[in-house]
């Protein structure tokens, strides 16, 4: 199922860029153990699949679309601008139309990576940031 190597493609280079960066961020994936670090900044990465479809006549094109969010945690009472610098790192990370690809899979980014309006939790502020990707594969 190219669900799941969409999500490898996509975390891979999450997982990379995270951990290469000067300050590294711990990622909390799906169904995943994770125990936040207290004051700690870290990411958590969800993929929200949608429905496939098959374009082609003969059936054999699978269209696998759908959004990759990346939630930006951060401590409360810091404000929103180093959210919000991750964010932008993550938009030049994830650019539109760039592809990656693992094996047969090409995931291709189709919308910018943006950040949506900051939410507050009980222990942090969270910035979401998303973008649509879609693969096709035969």
């Amino acid at each position: 199922m190219s669900t799941k190597a969409v999500r490898v493609i996509l975390e891979s280079r999450l997982a990379s860029w995270a951990a290469g960066r000067s300050t590294p961020l711990r990622v909390a994936y799906e169904n995943v153990p994770f125990t936040p670090v207290a004051g700690e900044t870290y990411l958590r990465a969800w993929l929200l699949p949608a429905q496939t479809t098959a374009e082609d006549l003969a059936g054999s094109l699978r269209t696998y679309r759908g959004v990759f969010q990346i939630d930006i945690v951060r401590p409360i009472n810091g404000g929103a601008g180093p959210a919000l610098d991750i964010a932008a790192e993550l938009n030049t990370q994830f650019p539109a139309n760039g592809r990656y690809t693992s094996g047969a899979v090409t995931v291709q980014v189709i919308s910018p990576a943006s950040a949506g309006p900051g939410l507050q939790e009980e222990n942090a502020y969270v910035v979401p940031v998303s973008f649509e990707y879609r693969a096709d594969v035969i």
